[in-house]
């Protein structure tokens, strides 16, 4: 029995589902598995990559020296930056972040002619076969590593300041501090967040659709526009996010528990 003939059965057995056409995203199904692939990967990309942008702009924004030759340098090239780029990508839309990093940014930087980064035929391939992928995770990546950054930061000042002062007091250097005494212990309170801005991201990611990316908002737009139907691709995919959004729920919920059994990260 093929799908057509077993959802037809289910109508005759569930009158009030016959108006609902799944045929019509099963005739689809491709399409939606290339888009659920889509989806987890740019998002797991840009969790990763936003991740560090994230430890390295937390420990900038935190960065202060009260004296000496480093004050200003370490103030106007560390916590300044760090803090517009925060401000600027928590303050807007990702929607408009994507069209802009689409539309301008990544013109500018790679561009068969003129391209800052990079040019000639590599560009131009580059554009035309991954335009609008390379073009999403940067602008999810950024955005990402913007809110990534406040955790960061919210979770290292979390700590007792006792004991950066405590390691400092044994020889340890700034960056063996952070990376052994404080983060380790800042991970444990900041892992929620973390989850809970991994899952944000996973829905977010649809916005990517605007630009042509083949995920699963743009499967589920090409569906309804094949058909000029609504409910059954947009209720698709809305099961879809909702299943992949509880199982990375209950997975950073596993970790938390498993963190806190364990006492640390190990």
């Amino acid at each position: 029995m093929d799908f057509n003939q077993f959802w037809q059965h289910v109508q005759q057995a569930v009158p009030l589902l016959d108006n609902f056409q799944l045929q019509m995203v099963w005739e689809y199904r491709e399409l939606f598995i290339d888009g659920i692939q889509m989806t987890l990967g740019i998002t797991l990309i840009a969790v990763v990559l936003g991740t560090l942008i994230g430890l390295f702009a937390g420990m900038a924004r935190l960065a202060d020296v009260k004296h000496g030759p480093w004050k200003y340098p370490v103030r106007f090239l560390l916590r300044w930056p760090a803090t517009a780029y925060v401000t600027f990508f928590r303050g807007t839309p990702l929607f408009v972040q994507i069209l802009l990093t689409h539309f301008a940014v990544m013109p500018l930087l790679v561009h068969p002619d003129h391209g800052l980064i990079l040019s000639g035929e590599l560009a131009s391939t580059l554009r035309q076969d991954y335009g609008a992928f390379l073009s999403g995770l940067v602008a999810l990546t950024l955005n990402a590593g913007a809110y990534i950054t406040e955790i960061f930061r919210a979770g290292i000042q979390s700590i007792a300041k006792g004991q950066f002062e405590a390691a400092r007091s044994l020889g340890m250097t700034y960056g063996q501090t952070m990376r052994f005494i404080i983060v380790p212990q800042a991970f444990r309170r900041m892992l929620p967040p973390l989850g809970n801005e991994a899952i944000m991201l996973l829905k977010d990611s649809s916005l990517v659709s605007a630009i042509g990316l083949g995920e699963l908002a743009y499967a589920a737009r090409t569906v309804a526009g094949a058909y000029s139907r609504y409910w059954e691709p947009y209720l698709t995919i809305s099961f879809i996010y909702l299943i992949m959004t509880l199982v990375l729920a209950a997975g950073v919920n596993h970790l938390e528990k498993r963190y806190q059994q364990s006492g640390g990260i190990h």
